[in-house]
């Protein structure tokens, strides 16, 4: 039942006959998730919010920095270095003390999002890396929640809705992820800022029609815009069966899969990759290290292991191989003999080579 303040808040909608009460009712009623609450995720959870949303819960771990004032509307220069979750929740419970807000000021994981998804109704995607879409992606699958899709790319977006009344999922527009040296992130290659606002505003767009009942919802479709032409255009998505991803099959398959070994698999040609920065590694990612120890410049980055080629064959134990492992070398020669015996002796299948080696690095 809708209260006084909320007849009051929401006549704009009540006055539709697509929405009324009934429609203000379900939104009340309703459990949205957005994972990351960046350039995508604010004007999402701003409309949400504004639309009477019931609950909304927002999963991020980054903080928020000077840079992402440009495009990340719901922040200002006085939020740097703070949470985004814990943020975005203290700004839309101020801006609609109606609603629901949940903060989850942690990442999302394959291990923490079945349960997260199970508590929510549809979930949104406002990420920027392949490596957490695809895993989205297959927690939706497994856990049968539409998920509203959206990405940016210097002045072209895309939309779509997967996993919908039964139609395609992302893997159905992307069966493996594409290379990296294709499509990089927006920190690489920049965006314009209104993009996202454009892009966000569409995913909350069709986050209310999915809620509400109402509308053609985008889903087996793929919609387009050109922020330089102004120009929107839409290309079919067909659905296929997904029968080569096994981690469909149950939970646990799923929560095991290694998502950023798959991902790196799939992006780097030959398992290899010319420059790498060190000190912008995830501290929990493995640098094998095949000089001697007397060899400069040393690797600024937290995980390093350093065992010598010589003395590779004695220490396999040391070696991971169920995660990602950098391996580097002097000039990158060593390290390509590296992978070639774990490779070929040792049946390792996540090594990747950096050809350039340290004295490469820009």
């Amino acid at each position: 039942m809708l209260s006084k303040q909320d007849n009051i808040r929401y006549s704009r909608h009540l006055l539709l006959d697509e929405i009324g009460v009934s429609g203000q009712a379900k939104l009340k009623e309703s459990k949205v998730l957005i994972v990351g609450a960046g350039g995508l995720g604010c004007p999402v959870l701003l409309y949400l919010a504004a639309a009477g949303v019931g609950t909304i819960g927002i999963i991020d771990f980054d903080i928020i920095e000077e840079s992402n004032l440009q495009r990340q509307i719901l922040f200002d220069t006085s939020d740097i270095g703070k949470s985004k979750a814990q943020v975005a929740k203290n700004k839309l419970s101020a801006k609609n003390p109606l609603i629901n807000v949940i903060a989850y000021p942690e990442k999302l994981t394959n291990k923490n999002s079945i349960q997260l998804f199970n508590e929510f109704d549809l979930i949104i995607d406002g990420t920027d890396n392949f490596t957490t879409r695809y895993m989205i992606n297959d927690a939706c699958v497994l856990t049968k929640k539409p998920l509203v899709y959206g990405a940016i790319h210097k002045f072209e977006g895309q939309v779509s809705v997967f996993n919908y009344c039964n139609g395609p999922n992302y893997r159905c527009l992307f069966p493996t992820p594409p290379k990296s040296e294709t499509i990089p992130n927006c920190s690489e290659v920049g965006v314009l800022g209104v993009l996202p606002g454009i892009i966000g505003a569409h995913q909350a767009n069709e986050a209310l029609k999915i809620i509400i009942g109402i509308g053609d919802v985008i889903s087996g479709k793929l919609l387009i815009y050109n922020a330089l032409t102004t120009s929107f255009s839409k290309i079919e998505i067909p659905k296929t069966n997904n029968k080569e991803v096994p981690h469909f099959s149950s939970i646990p398959d799923f929560e095991n899969f290694n998502y950023d070994l798959y991902c790196a698999a799939n992006q780097y040609s030959l398992n290899e990759i010319s420059n790498v920065d060190f000190t912008a590694l995830p501290p929990e990612t493995m640098v094998l290290d095949v000089r001697e120890a007397w060899e400069e410049p040393q690797i600024q980055h937290k995980n390093v292991l350093k065992i010598p080629l010589a003395n590779l064959p004695l220490n396999i134990e040391k070696i991971p191989k169920e995660e990602l492992v950098y391996v580097v070398c002097q000039q990158g020669g060593r390290s390509s003999a590296a992978i070639d015996l774990l490779t070929k002796k040792f049946n390792f299948k996540n090594l990747v080579n950096v050809t350039n080696g340290i004295l490469g690095q820009n």
